[in-house]
């Protein structure tokens, strides 16, 4: 029996693929390379990304087509090669190779500032002359797009390294993602931990992060799968960890800390962050009112012998300017703007003190200014 291109062509016509309704040779997933040699069929299909959901069925279904409408003696099991349009995500530890810094800001519980602590500490790094990136990862209570007024912002994507790559969106020198872009801001997210780890990696590794001096990761509060699943896909370089200064948030802060070094985990913590440190009222500057109690995270701090990053005062223009999606730190004369340029240079000086006591192999490169 003689065999020809266009017979496996035509048997091929008759197999749609599940994700369009169209058939493979229509949508051109044949790629012109059929080779036959008597009954032995060779060729590859091109599918759009390498792991497909389909691969499996469109290939099982291409063999029993061509045995059906070609003939039942066709050598076709193991011959279809699987090609795919754009390269597959890095493995894990090859993940954002252009990123110096990985940072995660993290909170023991919520309602405590963190996600304005970092959308601040962003800004405040972007006007010191890094190149930033954050990472909204509290995918139940996404709140950076609101902060950086960009609500409205729908990122596309583009053709980078060879891969379809997800564009982030950018104000005030930062680059950031969040899934509040993907889902109605309106309606809750009821998603099981596994299917928010897959996002989270989907925002990460197939995003166009491009270069970057600091990435930071606004974390979900409290410990859950999600920073599991953070600290095995990314090596962390550390993570700071933000706390107000009464005893029932400390309490959990220091969870927090127990978390991140313990042995499954195993991140450096930077630092810690007291937020809401005092109340000042403008008519009166000089005046400091502890509202929820004086220096807690100082004393947390000297306790587990980690350094006290900064204190953030309670100052309405923090939750105003958080709001109307204006960050306070884009303001360095006042001081809310003072308090978060010092707690960058802070951050920045940490990762430069880890790199000149630690061994090699644990520092990790600051870009200078």
């Amino acid at each position: 029996m003689q065999i020809y291109p266009n017979l496996i062509l035509d048997a091929l016509k008759t197999v749609r693929y599940p994700g369009t309704g169209k058939d493979l040779v229509e949508m051109g997933m044949v790629e012109d390379n059929i080779r036959i040699d008597g009954l032995n069929v060779t060729f590859s299909l091109l599918f759009d990304k390498p792991n497909d959901p389909f691969i499996r069925s469109v290939v099982k279904a291409a063999e029993t087509a061509i045995l059906t409408y070609v003939s039942p003696e066709v050598n076709i099991k193991g011959n279809i090669t699987v090609k795919a349009k754009q390269l597959s995500r890095p493995e894990p530890d090859k993940l954002l190779p252009k990123v110096k810094n990985i940072i995660a800001v993290s909170s023991g519980k919520g309602g405590v500032g963190k996600s304005t602590v970092a959308a601040n500490l962003a800004v405040a790094l972007a006007l010191q002359g890094y190149k930033v990136g954050l990472l909204d990862a509290d995918i139940f209570g996404p709140s950076q797009p609101k902060m950086f007024n960009l609500e409205e912002a729908r990122p596309y994507m583009v053709e980078a390294e060879g891969r379809e790559l997800i564009e982030p969106a950018e104000n005030y020198g930062v680059k950031m993602l969040s899934i509040g872009f993907f889902v109605d801001k309106d309606s809750a997210v009821l998603w099981r931990g596994a299917m928010a780890s897959n996002a989270l990696k989907q925002l990460i590794g197939d995003a166009n992060w491009g270069e970057l001096d600091y990435f930071l990761i606004d974390l979900p509060p409290g410990t859950s799968d999600i920073h599991l699943t953070l600290v095995q896909t990314l090596a962390i370089t550390g993570a700071v960890v933000v706390s107000t200064p009464q005893e029932v948030a400390l309490a959990d802060a220091r969870k927090g800390i127990s978390m991140f070094t313990g042995d499954k985990v195993n991140v450096p913590v930077l630092g810690l962050i007291e937020n809401m440190a005092w109340f000042t009222p403008a008519e009166l500057p000089e005046n400091k009112y502890y509202l929820f109690g004086k220096e807690g995270c100082k004393r947390l701090a000297e306790e587990l012998n980690v350094p006290l990053l900064g204190q953030i005062p309670i100052v309405q223009s923090i939750c105003e300017g958080g709001d109307v999606g204006k960050p306070v730190a884009l303001n360095p004369n006042t001081i809310t703007g003072q308090a978060f340029q010092a707690l960058a240079e802070n951050v920045v000086a940490q990762i430069e003190y880890r790199n000149t006591h630690l061994a090699p192999t644990q520092r990790v490169e600051v870009t200078k200014k």
